[in-house]
């Protein structure tokens, strides 16, 4: 069985390219949804608050993820700290993913940060979803209703689409009116066969 990793940057689309691939039967492992699961943790919790202090819980205890956000995207060095803390285990809670999942000629690992963090060291193929810059932030600015600054500076801290598609095994155009199921078709037929 094969390690696919699927990436690309904020708001190219991952999700509706993951959603053909899931149709034909490949398990999808998405991080973000994973580690959002680990806000839940008390433990882990306490350790964000040891990372970054109080002001980054809400009146109730729990995690206020904007106020983290707010912090880790302006702050290279605070978002290392947050990696360091989440992507472990994020890559713990995949392998035990793709372990229960061997009777497949692959699985998926969605992670838009593929390239920044090194996963793609450990998988076997990536495929990166492409979009250009000015259409990702027109998606974004509609979906999130965050403003084009706060969407920039998320940005600044991924690598830049170009480059992950340069880097990549598979790219998958994702503009409205391009063929995205036949590209995920061809891609899935491609790594089917790598498997055989």
């Amino acid at each position: 069985m094969k390690l696919v990793a699927l990436t690309g940057g904020i708001g190219c689309g991952k999700t509706t390219v993951l959603e053909e691939f899931q149709k034909l039967g490949v398990p999808c492992f998405v991080a973000d949804q994973v580690a959002g699961r680990y806000y839940d943790d008390p433990a882990f919790v306490a350790e964000v608050v040891n990372l970054f202090g109080k002001d980054v819980l809400q009146k109730d205890g729990s995690a206020d993820k904007r106020a983290i956000a707010r912090i880790v995207f302006n702050d290279a060095h605070a978002l290392k700290k947050l990696n360091a803390l989440i992507h472990p285990r994020v890559w713990d809670d995949f392998k035990l993913f793709a372990e229960s999942h061997t009777d497949r000629p692959y699985v998926i690992f969605e992670s838009a940060i593929t390239y920044e963090y090194g996963f793609d060291k450990m998988v076997d193929k990536v495929i990166c979803v492409y979009l250009e810059k000015e259409e990702r932030l027109r998606r974004l600015e509609l979906r999130d209703k965050v403003s084009r600054t706060e969407l920039e500076a998320r940005m600044r801290n991924q690598w830049k689409a170009e480059e992950k598609m340069m880097r990549a095994d598979f790219v998958i155009l994702n503009y409205e009116g391009n063929p995205r199921k036949r590209q995920v078709a061809f891609v899935h037929n491609k790594l089917v066969d790598m498997c055989d």
